[in-house]
């Protein structure tokens, strides 16, 4: 983002349908927006300092999906994914997720975020942002992968399908990613699931310092090229899990190189 480029400026030049009040179809806010993005860009820029690479493969404009590995804890993976298009990207572009389900029982945080183009994760939304053309953000290993404790940071769980059959059906290209420093930013010694049973959420994650607050350690986001399949998105569970092996595989690598690009430069 050039020094002159406020917030406020790049949320104007989203090429998104606003209305004369801010708003877009999808109930999508420019003052939410603005509000939300002036905070994530201090934690983008001077609290996780993210170093962003392979931008330029996330499609400028048309439909797109996003898909990489989860970890942390909490979402701030997610959130720095978003903040990395909205700030890297010329002209600026909104990722949209699909958020747990939890989130749409707590009233504040479920208005802000569909506010900010974040909705419950039913597949009829995800077609519908599609085939708008618009950018959609997956993790496909879902809650599972920010339950990872700290020695699993690097690791990846089973990703769901579900990605890839929407892919399929929306003839969408895949931009892999590979997410580094979510581990360490909230280093997760243990989950408490029952008190996240209570609370209404999947766990709770206990970090050395006990709680699961960020710490202000670097992050890097790495884009992969765009990986295209053909399909309708009703082919066998065989030929579908194929698919998104080559996508799980083709994040670890992205992953392994990164981290041992890391240690070489130590």
């Amino acid at each position: 983002m050039k020094p002159a480029d406020s917030v406020k400026e790049r949320v104007d030049r989203l090429e998104l349908p606003f209305n004369a009040y801010g708003v877009d179809p999808y109930g999508v806010s420019k003052w939410h927006l603005s509000t939300v993005f002036q905070v994530m860009s201090f934690f983008y820029r001077q609290y996780f300092r993210v170093k962003c690479q392979g931008i330029e493969h996330v499609p400028p404009r048309g439909r797109g999906m996003l898909v990489g590995n989860h970890s942390g804890g909490v979402a701030v993976d997610g959130a720095m994914i978003i903040t990395s298009c909205f700030l890297e990207m010329e002209p600026p572009r909104l990722a949209q997720g699909m958020a747990e389900k939890f989130i749409n029982a707590m009233p504040i945080a479920s208005t802000w975020t569909s506010r900010c183009g974040q909705f419950p994760g039913l597949p009829e939304h995800a077609v519908r942002l599609l085939e708008e053309d618009r950018l959609l953000m997956v993790f496909p290993e879902g809650a599972r992968g920010t339950a990872k404790l700290y020695p699993q940071r690097y690791e990846l769980v089973d990703f769901g399908t579900g990605f890839m059959r929407l892919a399929l059906k929306t003839r969408t290209p895949i931009i892999p990613f590979g997410f580094l420093g979510g581990g360490a930013a909230i280093p997760t010694v243990a989950n408490l699931y029952r008190l996240g049973r209570v609370l209404g959420v999947p766990y709770v994650p206990v970090t050395p310092y006990v709680l699961p607050l960020p710490l202000p350690v670097p992050l890097e986001i790495h884009y992969g090229e765009p990986m295209h399949f053909e399909g309708t998105g009703n082919e066998d569970d065989t030929v579908i899990q194929g698919y998104v092996e080559q996508v799980k595989a083709r994040i670890a690598e992205i992953i392994e190189r990164r981290r041992h690009e890391r240690w070489e430069g130590r």
